[in-house]
């Protein structure tokens, strides 16, 4: 027997969790069904008595979900059974976890299992999104429908991350090419002119005798140094790992002057989006903000998120909701009341994505603009700084022969 904790909404739409112990995910799968609950999360309870231990990291990427649901579609809408386009996938998909996954979905189906309960035994492979989108599918009839949404759903999300990626790139090998230009010069350049220095006997700047002890403690303790790093990056590793760690972490993200305004529009963007093909799903806007909270990918704005929930439970409009939040911007607000009082909440939605996507590339050109520049003349004030620490002393030395 293991245990599973679970996170669940009932037909109140409210929200609901607990502990219960089965032999399987099916088990607790029924059990939520039985009580005509709508499954959020379960995830089974990991011992903790080994100090170390190795995660591996077995969710697929936005873009092979969203290879899968394209082809998914493209078959379905052709004509072909729910087990056919699995089997087909399975051969066709190169992705061994996602190959693996699909081959146990197409037995379970076959079982007599709905595709969504036996993803929803995969939730640590697939995202709940995608588990509850297919589950509306299943119920409404409209499986196809939902699985070109979600493709199109997993295209856009596909595409910002590379962005996003990308755009880090060239800042990060600039910082590596930069160390290592600081290493060479501190262990390998600065220690040839330290017999040099010695042997001339004048008084050597402040900054010099610095630049010299910093290359010698290096030189001697080095692997002290080594291993205080691998124990500082552990440490904050782990640290960020906690609950507490996250919440600091993302509520850094939204003050750092530079990436403040990039993730306010990757939260933005992720809201919008999901929640349009949510409600576009006919899942109630009570179960697709808690589903929203979670994919936005931050502690804070999923905290803001449950509170805006919360308070809609209580009669409350959404629109002036999200006007009351320091995260989301007014022209959002403006646009979701527009969607509410003309009762196309989910078309405004989805328009209000495409302009948030288009903010978001906006915003990730203004940090590469920013954060370039700023690497740039920081580590050339570093390397400059090293190498006059050992040309003064030098023109100094000619000055006086």
């Amino acid at each position: 027997m293991a245990t599973y904790r679970y996170k669940v909404v009932n037909e109140k739409g409210e929200k609901l969790e607990g502990i219960y112990e089965a032999s399987s995910r099916d088990e607790v799968m029924q059990m939520i069904s039985t009580n005509n609950y709508y499954p959020i999360k379960i995830e089974e309870q990991k011992s903790k008595n080994n100090l170390f231990t190795i995660r591996v990291e077995k969710k697929i990427g936005m873009k092979d979900l969203a290879i899968f649901c394209r082809q998914f579609y493209t078959m379905f809408n052709a004509g072909l059974s729910i087990n056919n386009c699995l089997k087909v996938l399975e051969h066709q998909i190169n992705h061994k976890v996602l190959k693996k996954a699909l081959a146990d979905i197409e037995d379970r189906v076959k079982k007599g299992q709905t595709m969504a309960e036996a993803m929803g035994s995969l939730d640590d492979i697939f995202p709940q999104l995608l588990i509850n989108m297919i589950a509306s599918g299943e119920e409404s009839g409209n499986l196809d429908i939902v699985m070109l949404r979600m493709a199109n759903y997993y295209e856009k999300e596909s595409k910002n991350e590379s962005k996003i990626k990308n755009a880090m790139i060239y800042p990060i090998v600039l910082s590596v090419v930069a160390l290592l230009i600081m290493i060479i010069l501190i262990t390998f350049v600065v220690p040839t002119f330290v017999s040099l220095f010695d042997s001339s006997e004048m008084e050597l700047p402040l900054l010099t005798k610095f630049i010299l002890g910093t290359s010698r403690f290096i030189g001697s303790y080095w692997y002290l140094i080594l291993l205080l790093i691998v124990a500082a990056v552990w440490s904050i590793s782990t640290y960020l790992g906690t609950p507490k760690g996250k919440v600091n972490m993302d509520n850094l993200k939204l003050k750092l002057p530079i990436v403040k305004g990039l993730n306010q529009k990757i939260i933005v963007s992720r809201f919008t989006s999901t929640l349009s093909t949510l409600l576009a799903s006919g899942i109630s806007i009570i179960q697709s903000l808690e589903i929203v909270s979670v994919i936005v990918g931050n502690k804070i704005a999923e905290s803001d998120i449950l509170n805006i929930r919360e308070r809609m439970l209580r009669g409350e409009s959404l629109g002036t909701l999200i006007q009351q939040s320091s995260i989301f911007p007014m022209m959002l607000a403006s646009m979701v009341s527009i969607g509410e009082e003309s009762g196309k909440l989910e078309e405004i939605l989805s328009k209000t994505t495409d302009f948030y996507n288009n903010e978001l590339e906006n915003e990730i050109q203004k940090a590469i603009t920013l954060i370039e520049p700023l690497l740039i003349v920081v580590m050339g004030l570093i390397i400059g700084i090293m190498v006059l620490a050992i040309v003064i002393p030098m023109v100094t030395m000619y000055n006086i022969v």
